[in-house]
Parts: C-alpha cells; sequence; structure tokens
C-alpha cells in the first residue's frame, strides 16, 4: 500500500526476546548519552532508535532515572568482566581477590587495551563525569561511589602495599581519566596507549 504523503513514517520493530531487547535499550542508551548527555536525553529518543514506542520502553524500565540505573549497573559489570579477561583472570573471581595476582599497574594497563576497544562507553562515562558534579544529577551518588570504590580498590592491589599506596592510586585514576579525556577530543591523533606508558613509568616507579 501506498504511503500517504506528508505522513509520519511507519515505525519498523522487530521482534525480540526480553533479553535481547534489554541489551538493545541498554546499548541505544549508551550511545545517545555519550552524543548529548542524560540532560539532553528522551525516552523518545531511546524508542525511536529501538524502533520501539515509549511505552514499549517503559515495559522495561519504569522511568528515565530507572533506565540511567540500570545502564550504570551494566556498565559497572562489564567493567569488571573486560578487566578479568584482558587480566586472564576468573572472571567469576570477585576484584578484591586480585590481590597476589596482578598489580595496580597491570589493572591500569589493562583497563588502558580495554577502553581502546570501546570509545562509546568511554564518553558515556566521561560526560556523565562532568554532568554528574551537580548534586541534583540521578547519576552524582553513584559516580561518586564508583570513584571512591575503584581507589579503594587499586589501593589494594599498589605492589609496594605501603603508605603512598592510596595517594599512587589516586594518581593513576585521575591520570588515566585526564587521559581519556584527551584521547575522546582527538581519537584518531592522541595515543591513548602510548600516553599511558609515559605516564605510568613516572607514577610507578620507585620511591626516592
Amino acid at each position: 500500500m501506498e504511503q500517504v504523503q506528508g505522513a509520519a513514517p511507519r515505525r519498523v520493530r522487530t521482534r525480540m526476546v526480553g533479553a535481547a531487547r534489554a541489551e538493545q535499550i541498554i546499548q541505544a542508551t549508551i550511545r545517545l548519552i555519550a552524543d548529548r548527555g542524560y540532560w539532553g536525553l528522551s525516552m523518545q529518543d531511546v524508542a525511536d532508535t529501538c524502533g520501539l514506542t515509549v511505552p514499549g520502553i517503559l515495559h522495561h524500565v519504569a522511568s528515565k532515572e530507572g533506565l540511567l540505573t540500570k545502564v550504570l549497573e551494566y556498565v559497572d559489570a562489564e567493567d569488571e568482566r573486560l578487566l578479568s579477561a584482558e587480566l586472564g583472570l576468573d572472571s567469576g573471581l570477585p576484584y578484591e581477590s586480585w590481590a597476589g595476582q596482578t598489580s595496580l599497574a597491570d589493572v591500569c594497563a589493562a583497563a588502558v587495551r580495554a577502553n581502546v576497544r570501546r570509545p562509546e562507553l568511554v564518553r558515556f562515562l566521561l560526560v556523565l563525569q562532568a554532568e554528574s558534579l551537580s548534586l541534583a544529577h540521578p547519576a552524582h551518588k553513584h559516580l561518586m561511589e564508583r570513584d571512591r570504590r575503584a581507589i579503594d580498590r587499586l589501593a589494594v592491589l599498589d605492589a609496594s602495599a605501603n603508605d603512598r599506596s592510596r595517594a599512587r592510586a589516586i594518581h593513576a585514576y585521575s591520570t588515566l581519566i585526564g587521559l581519556q579525556m584527551m584521547w575522546c577530543r582527538e581519537p584518531e591523533a592522541f595515543d591513548l596507549v602510548g600516553a599511558w606508558a609515559t605516564a605510568s613509568n613516572e607514577i610507578f616507579k620507585q620511591d626516592q
């Protein structure tokens, strides 16, 4: 049947099982937030990207804030899975059990290698980190706790295990975030792996 001129295009829907649809919604949200931020995102944007209606999205998540929570939980789980794989460790092991099997320097280098393969997710996190400096942002508490948890864990993995371990973990973590921001601005021109290798030589050199 011929479409009436000027009529809205018919939405093409692909039938998916629950898990596949949830994954599609999460990945679409990551891409959209990486591009326009959480405040610039609407549920209609997500619905249009997934070929659904807004009620169809709300069938999986109760609200825009609920969607963000699910995405952040997914990203946290993916971080641990990818790091485990990059380090050759059992993905079922809790992060805390990595002590003795790897080090702060090795985990940071593994994170860089993993992140260069997922620039969109890195942009997603950087955009949210900037937005969530506002106390009113729904990701403020989650990302603040994420930072604290990451630093605590990295400090435990520091091979030097001295009173400077936490300071070194903060230095490494903040340097990595800064380098990732520079890389996201110029992904073709900025060598994240090389820049991190140079920075890590200074961060992890023996105490004087």
